[in-house]
């Protein structure tokens, strides 16, 4: 895809000697396997084990910086002091950087833009996905594309992302987190641990987040999916004709006849990383 600056993604810094041992405690990845270069994708969730928070994490910056959505970055930061105390860590927005996919990287015989002095690192919830980049705005290449290439790029490869499934609806089993890297079932306790691991060993996670399609404009979010009049599932989110859903995916395969959404026809699309998935 073309180089583009992700205007919807912000960016939160834990700094100080505890950052790593405190955000360790409260997340559903493994901070031992982030290292220099090397970016986790990783999750809060609540008691019951469903999403509050998704995001990426990775070092620079004297920092760890937490790559989330622009919009849920304020709450991320509340939840994360909440639980502080008295660790010496400092929890601080960091406006002065951006984040950038599919830039050059070094400028060494590669052609521009390229992000010289950036934190760059490759996406790790998908091989498709682009080469991600933090940096600061000024020093990074100005008039990108913005972030609708990237989304457009991100439904086709099937992954999603806490815009399409909101806070505190979807358990991070049925959205994929371990399919797509985020979990660790080897780390110590966090936050929704006992029943993310119970749905793990007792394989009563029957839900997926499948891509939707249709020939026009998707209802809204909420909207019920069903097929052979029996309800497989919920649209999640919608731009145009293309979007996500939890889906049932047992009851998918029982079925048979179209997928409806509302009124509308749609075309429900398994991700080839979910191909492993009993239903799917």
């Amino acid at each position: 895809m073309e180089p583009a600056q992700l205007t919807d993604r912000a960016i939160l810094a834990l700094a100080g000697q505890g950052a790593r041992d405190f955000l360790q405690g409260l997340v559903t990845n493994d901070l031992g396997r982030l290292s220099p270069g090397k970016a986790l994708y990783t999750a809060m969730l609540t008691p019951q084990g469903k999403i509050l928070f998704d995001f990426l994490v990775v070092e620079g910056d004297g920092a760890l910086l937490l790559d989330c959505p622009s919009d849920l970055r304020e709450g991320l930061a509340r939840k994360l002091r909440m639980y502080r105390l008295r660790a010496r860590i400092e929890i601080e927005p960091r406006d002065q950087l951006g984040v950038f996919v599919a830039l050059a990287g070094h400028p060494q015989g590669r052609p521009a833009p390229y992000a010289e002095r950036a934190v760059t690192f490759e996406d790790p919830r998908h091989s498709g996905l682009p080469r991600r980049s933090i940096g600061a705005l000024a020093e990074m290449p100005a008039n990108l594309a913005g972030p609708a290439g990237y989304h457009a790029l991100r439904r086709e490869l099937g992954v999603p992302e806490g815009s399409d499934f909101g806070s505190e609806k979807v358990f991070a089993l049925d959205a994929g987190l371990e399919e797509l890297k985020g979990v660790s079932f080897t780390k110590g306790c966090y936050i929704g641990q006992e029943l993310t691991s119970r749905m793990k060993h007792r394989g009563t996670a029957r839900k997926r987040i499948l891509t939707v399609r249709a020939e026009v404009p998707l209802p809204p979010p909420g909207t019920l999916l069903a097929a052979g009049g029996q309800e497989i599932g919920e649209l999640l989110s919608a731009d145009g004709g293309n979007g996500f859903a939890l889906v049932r995916l047992d009851r998918l395969a029982d079925c048979s006849g179209p997928v409806t959404a509302g009124e509308i026809s749609v075309a429900l699309v398994k991700p080839a990383w979910l191909d492993h998935v009993h239903g799917a």
